[in-house]
């Protein structure tokens, strides 16, 4: 049996309003692309590409692109198993079902697990205007009212939003509000990581992807189903939602073994077992190699990211002719060139880890909810 992929334009300011295809898709009635509503250019490449309007096996619920930063989004192949065995999941690991607000746009996964969470809760989300970007007294407002519900408290944010929330007594009096908060997207800044734990906020790291239908590692542990294995560096994920495929890459390499989903990131597991926890070294694809020498960025941007004043990093490789890659980095925050170099210095960090030049920038261009557009820093040293 077959469906006809679907386009499911997907409003900022109205995301509610999918909720009932959401359900007709879990119900297998139907199978639909989620796109941005506002964005006319990218709902033509995505329509295209995954070729909506084209049959497509009935038990595929939704088709969610990845947020690649070049050539054309993958889409990944959600079944409504993969979807309800991660919201189930989720809430077992949370302490059971509660209130959804949503604060990322739904037509990424982040977003629709916050929706879909909220069908097999079987409430109302919450969800905020986003037209305007995060608005704190909005995100507020809205955990006040939840509040009243009784209920446990739950939402998902990035780094980004969650730092902004830091920045006010009103952002901090709504994080402590829930039970839990999850953040993933991209590498949590330390530094907002200790404010939010010092504050009493119930922070929880989340990893995942579009492919394993959201987080399915909380705290660097794989939530009930999901399994983790680190095979020559790199994090091999396995479980109930695990998606089947790629719509436009049926033969991707990321899907060879059954079940499981190759991802581009290294890894190491700790320990054995149920208790065995996952720490991400960073993206295989981004490793620099610098006169012979690799390095993962995401390491160094750790230990830029704890310098005081340094609010986002990203280190990236360019060309060099004699290193092959020279290790660069652009910045936001207030700490100078100098304070970054010197507290790289005290820290021990090794000579041929130091940036060979660092840019500080009002803010740095992202893909995707929270995640820093690698390739186009690239080019910006490069120009």
């Amino acid at each position: 049996m077959t469906h006809l992929l679907a386009p499911l334009a997907v409003h900022p300011d109205r995301p509610a309003a999918i909720l009932p295809d959401l359900e007709a898709a879990i119900a297998g009635h139907k199978s639909f692309l989620p796109v941005p509503a506002t964005d006319r250019a990218k709902t033509t490449v995505l329509t295209n590409s995954q070729r909506c309007g084209q049959p497509i096996d009935a038990d595929i619920a939704l088709v969610v692109p990845t947020s690649g930063s070049t050539g054309t989004p993958k889409g990944a192949q959600l079944t409504a198993v993969n979807l309800v065995a991660s919201a189930d999941a989720t809430h077992q690991r949370l302490g059971g079902p509660g209130q959804w607000l949503l604060a990322m746009p739904a037509h990424h996964i982040a977003g629709l697990q916050v929706l879909v969470r909220s069908l097999v809760a079987g409430v109302d989300p919450w969800c905020l205007y986003l037209t305007e970007g995060f608005n704190v007294d909005a995100f507020a407002h809205a955990a006040a009212e939840l509040s009243r519900t009784g209920d446990r408290l739950y939402t998902g944010l990035t780094p980004m939003q969650l730092g902004k929330a830091l920045d006010s007594l009103a952002g901090i009096e709504a994080l402590r509000a829930f039970d839990a908060i999850l953040v993933g997207g991209a590498a949590l800044h330390p530094q907002l990581a200790e404010s939010a734990a010092k504050l009493d906020i119930a922070v929880v790291t989340t990893y995942g992807s579009s492919e394993t239908a959201g987080g399915c590692v909380y705290d660097g542990q794989a939530l009930p189903g999901t399994q983790v294995a680190v095979d020559n560096g790199r994090i091999y994920l396995g479980g109930p939602t695990i998606a089947r495929g790629y719509r436009n890459v049926p033969d991707h390499p990321a899907f060879a073994r059954p079940g499981w989903f190759a991802t581009s990131d290294g890894g190491v597991l700790h320990g054995q077992g149920e208790a065995a926890r996952l720490e991400v070294t960073g993206r295989l694809d981004n490793i620099i190699d610098s006169g012979g020498l690799k390095l993962h960025p995401e390491v160094l941007e750790r230990a830029i990211q704890s310098v005081p004043g340094v609010n986002d990093v990203c280190v990236v490789g360019v060309p060099h002719p004699r290193l092959g890659q020279a290790i660069v980095a652009a910045y936001t925050g207030w700490a100078s060139r100098g304070d970054i170099i010197d507290a790289l210095e005290e820290a021990d960090t090794p000579r041929w880890q130091l940036p060979k030049d660092l840019r500080r920038m009002d803010e740095l261009p992202t893909t995707g909810p929270g995640k820093v557009n690698r390739q186009a820093i690239v080019q910006l040293f490069r120009g």
